[in-house]
């Protein structure tokens, strides 16, 4: 009997422990088992489209720009490290000018956009100096490429009215319905305006933040330095002539039709709002029914993203309405004249501000 008594205690013993044990467990295993965040990539909502006011600071810095400099600028935002590459080459190419320079990129592994951008190597230095700008240009135009037209299309009519965007010598400029149209006077040079995006439009207009100003205008009014030529990059279907916009249906043209951007460097908030999180695969720009590929890029806060290359900055400084026209093309035909390498973006108050070139003016 002691024996049974003690062998009762034991098991009594047992199965309280293990009661305690089968109590505690589902609890233990569910906490083991309930997921936890899932992978930022995967569920990162969409960041808020940029306002129109912050669209219209976005552009200041270009939009008085000829129409297929800025197709060609805003295709190669997308690209932001292909900028970089570009530059360094001319950087480490200083002797290469016109056909020679345009055999040497026309070998390069990059978007015909940033090919097209070394006929104007001072533009390229500029987006260079200011990549996070550069970025976040690219991002927007990736997913608001409507928007950012039609904000081109505000400024470029509030400098109009300002009595400071009109036709010279160098370009010209032409109104079609509501689309204010920027073509260069002389088909065979292109000329770079410099201006101040503060002064230049009527109104105050403030810096992207951490921007690095690039332009040596301290006037309300457009100056013009040296043109470039564009006659030895006619032969290569990536130079100036492939260029244009398409302000009826707000998209970017290249080579007689609709320009498609494949850089997988930003995040298709489009292709998330679908429930699409296939990465790299197709997806259709939404009411633009472009087809691109997408990718992923970050994302700053406050309601200002810093897109791929967000906090860089390589100038020493951190920090809607609808338009109808026809298309815009760039035309360049065969002509003489090499574009050299030009000088960087000049810092407010700094001289010059001028712009590099095919030894025209």
């Amino acid at each position: 009997m002691k024996i049974l008594t003690e062998w009762s205690r034991q098991l009594l013993a047992g199965i309280g422990v293990f009661g305690v044990t089968l109590a505690l467990g589902p609890i233990q295993l569910w906490a083991v088992q309930q997921p936890g965040p899932a992978p930022q990539a995967a569920t990162q909502p969409p960041s808020t489209p940029l306002a129109p006011e912050q669209l219209q600071q976005l552009v200041a810095p270009i939009a008085l720009y000829p129409d297929a400099l800025v197709a060609q600028i805003l295709a190669a935002s997308t690209y932001p490290t292909q900028i970089v590459e570009a530059e360094r080459f001319l950087q480490q190419n200083p002797n290469l000018t016109g056909a020679a320079l345009g055999v040497e990129v026309d070998k390069q592994d990059w978007d015909p956009s940033v090919k097209g951008l070394t006929q104007f190597p001072s533009v390229l230095a500029d987006m260079d100096k200011n990549l996070s700008w550069t970025s976040e240009l690219g991002d927007t135009n990736y997913n608001q490429q409507a928007d950012i037209m039609a904000a081109i299309q505000f400024m470029r009519a509030k400098a109009q009215g300002a009595g400071n965007l009109n036709t010279t010598p160098q370009q010209s400029v032409t109104n079609q319905g509501n689309t204010v149209s920027i073509q260069p006077e002389n088909p065979d040079v292109v000329y770079v305006p410099d201006y101040d995006p503060e002064l230049v439009y009527g109104y105050p207009v403030g810096l992207w933040p951490g921007f690095y100003p690039w332009w040596g205008a301290r006037n309300p009014y457009l100056s013009f330095g040296v043109g470039f030529g564009i006659g030895p990059f006619f032969g290569y279907g990536w130079g100036w002539h492939g260029w244009g916009l398409d302000w009826r249906n707000r998209g970017l043209m290249y080579g007689g039709g609709r320009y498609m951007s494949r850089s997988s460097t930003f995040y298709n908030r489009n292709a998330f709002m679908r429930g699409d999180y296939r990465g790299q695969g197709s997806f259709a720009r939404g009411d633009s029914g472009l087809r691109g590929y997408g990718g992923a890029g970050s994302r700053g806060s406050g309601g200002v993203r810093t897109g791929a290359f967000g906090g860089a900055n390589h100038g020493g400084v951190s920090r809607g309405n609808s338009a109808r026209g026809a298309s815009s093309m760039g035309g360049g035909s065969r002509g003489g004249g090499g574009a050299s390498r030009g000088g960087g973006g000049a810092s407010r108050g700094g001289g010059g501000g001028s712009h590099g070139g095919g030894g025209h003016r």
